[in-house]
């Protein structure tokens, strides 16, 4: 596998999913070597919830803008994951004689060391697309990075035998958008690690940790993720404004960080419920988990989600949750009985939705339980791990006893 974010390094939810995926898969008797970026905290060559991890030094020299324009050019950003990608390639002569039967891609960024180890190999190429530009503007594509990421997408789409997405929207846009045969696109969902986030084990209890100084002991409404515009934060503060009379004590905490933190603060001092929403920046996932054992409702405001892995952590940590109907949010928990929903961007909608789970304990309880019934069936890493090996042997055919593939793969 190749993945730009691993953990400790994680910004999305692309390093949580390789993560359980990759364990999942050892567990099930398979070898696993994953190619990515270095950490400081890392070796270089180690073991990783038994999936061999090796890591590179991706901080290219710099590449200088084309500045022709009158400024700096927007695909220089790419042009740098480009040349980082060498480094993924020169981790394969960490290998010495072991070769891979798949190669499989997360995202964009690892394309072109993917197809080059894939071809090196003489493996098939998986890509799973955790989003793609399109999905993420709104089926628009501005010009700049999200045109020529969209570029670099669809030649690793071309170039891969099969695809993953994480929700059937997606798997339908990708065969759409890239113009492939859709039964080269499978959907197969992101995955959760339900006894984690149930536990209390880590870090002793933070109750009273810096965080909770804006409660005022009445209810407290939680979210977080990337803050940028999409991810529709900005929707729950609007919302806010119409709690606080409603709902006495109401408290609301964001936590993350983003490009989009000041256009934020701006609009929750504008709406003057500063005294009531608090911006946290980054929390670890051990606070992030005390945060939601908590609260009294966590909320997933966003205009698009692909997937919402945001969603599915709510819900194995035991949250009673608020969803935008959207996008893989809307496909994870509509019809589910685990989260109410509510119109995307509509603030009336969300502020009565909060309102309505808040003052029902009934209707969260329910909501609780019938999350655990679909954590369960359909989105353990075992379930996952089955369905992605489902998708390799359509590909190489595998033993199921030995976990290797019995005959090679000749592109």
């Amino acid at each position: 596998m190749l993945s730009w974010e691993y953990p400790p390094l994680s910004v999305g939810g692309v390093a949580a999913h390789v993560d359980g995926l990759g364990a999942a898969l050892v567990s099930a008797g398979h070898e696993v070597v994953l190619l990515t970026r270095s950490h400081p905290s890392s070796e270089e060559d180690s073991q990783f919830s038994g999936v061999r991890v090796l890591r590179c030094d991706a901080e290219m020299p710099w590449i200088s803008p084309d500045t022709s324009s009158g400024g700096a050019s927007p695909g220089a950003s790419i042009a740098q994951v480009a040349s980082a990608n060498h480094s993924l390639v020169n981790l394969c002569t960490l290998l010495d004689d072991w070769e891979p039967d798949i190669v499989h891609a997360h995202d964009w960024h690892v394309a072109w060391a993917a197809d080059v180890c894939a071809r090196r190999f003489g493996a098939p190429l998986v890509t799973t697309f955790h989003g793609t530009e399109r999905s993420r503007h709104g089926g628009h594509l501005p010009p700049g990075n999200a045109l020529d990421i969209n570029s670099v997408e669809w030649w690793l789409a071309f170039r891969s035998q099969r695809i993953i997405a994480g929700t059937r929207l997606m798997a339908r846009e990708i065969a759409s958008g890239f113009e492939l045969d859709p039964i080269l696109v499978h959907r197969i969902p992101n995955g959760i690690d339900t006894t984690w986030w149930t536990s209390g084990e880590g870090p002793e209890p933070l109750s009273d940790a810096h965080f909770f100084d804006a409660a005022t002991g009445g209810p407290v409404v939680l979210t977080w993720g990337r803050v940028q515009f999409e991810k529709g934060f900005q929707v729950l503060a609007r919302a806010m404004t119409l709690l606080r009379q409603r709902v006495p004590g109401i408290t609301c905490l964001i936590a993350g960080r983003g490009s989009y933190i000041p256009e934020l603060q701006s609009q929750i001092d504008i709406e003057g419920v500063s005294d009531i929403v608090t911006l946290m920046g980054y929390v670890s996932d051990p606070e992030l988990r005390e945060l939601i054992h908590h609260s009294n409702c966590v909320v997933i405001p966003s205009l698009y989600e692909p997937f919402g892995v945001v969603a599915l952590e709510a819900l194995a940590a035991g949250a009673a949750l608020v969803v935008a109907n959207t996008g893989g949010l809307a496909e994870l928990a509509g019809g589910t009985g685990a989260a109410l929903l509510f119109e995307p961007g509509n603030t009336a909608d969300l502020a009565d939705r909060i309102e309505e789970l808040i003052s029902s304990p009934e209707l969260a309880t329910q909501l609780k339980a019938n999350a655990r019934e679909l954590l369960e069936a359909s989105y353990t890493w075992e379930a996952i791990a089955a369905r992605t090996l489902d998708v390799y042997r359509e590909l190489v055919p595998i033993s199921s006893e030995t976990g290797t593939a019995d005959t090679g793969y000749k592109p």
